[in-house]
């Protein structure tokens, strides 16, 4: 039975007691074109583990804004060798000396230019992937309890792009993911630095 907006609610209340992995395993043969998604940010490492072991030639697809930390580009390194990804690398059109004499530095989120800003560093090479990829089921590491825009999704919801999202570790907790982290002995990425957030409860344009 296809997932629509109409029963999607059915879909959530059945898989609100599944775990990650059963939830993971059902929702990959929904599609023929699935993508994952990531930031390499904090905790990332969950998602990306339980997806390799789903599906070990899922792309992984990383917009890589051009200001995240040497420690997140280690970290990204790292899980691309153990868990051989298959990952897929989208950077800004524009250098960051470019955009430096653009914008000036980072523009905060209350001067205007920070619109252009984000279009530049995320959405546009997001957009990329969306064309290049044209996914139609994406993974994403959502969880409720993250900004107030994601507390009104669930394990499925649908896109701006009408993309089927599945977010499987959506319930969990923060030491829940620990947990799983110290289980298979993953490393975690505490120094992820978002120019387009600058908050932590902010969001970064691709999900609200």
């Amino acid at each position: 039975m296809k997932v629509t907006k109409k029963n999607i609610f059915e879909f959530n209340q059945r898989l609100k007691d599944k775990t990650p992995r059963a939830i993971a395993l059902w929702a990959i043969r929904l599609g023929k074109r699935p993508i994952l998604t990531t930031n390499f940010g904090p905790r990332s490492a969950s998602l990306i583990h339980l997806m390799s072991e789903v599906d070990h030639c899922l792309p992984v697809i990383w917009c890589d804004t051009g200001y995240n930390t040497s420690y997140t580009h280690n970290y990204a390194k790292h899980l691309k060798q153990r868990l051989k990804l298959n990952l897929q690398i989208y950077l800004p059109l524009s250098t960051l000396a470019q955009r430096d004499r653009s914008f000036g530095g980072i523009p905060m989120p209350a001067d205007p230019r920070h619109k252009k800003f984000t279009e530049e560093v995320k959405l546009e090479p997001f957009r990329r992937a969306i064309e290049a990829h044209r996914p139609d089921v994406w993974f994403t590491n959502l969880r409720r309890g993250q900004t107030a825009f994601r507390d009104t999704l669930d394990i499925l919801s649908f896109s701006k792009e009408g993309i089927l999202k599945v977010s499987p570790f959506y319930y969990w907790s923060d030491d829940q993911i620990d947990a799983y982290l110290a289980e298979h002995k993953l490393p975690n990425e505490t120094k992820y630095f978002d120019p387009t957030k600058c908050f932590q409860n902010r969001e970064c344009g691709l999900h609200g």
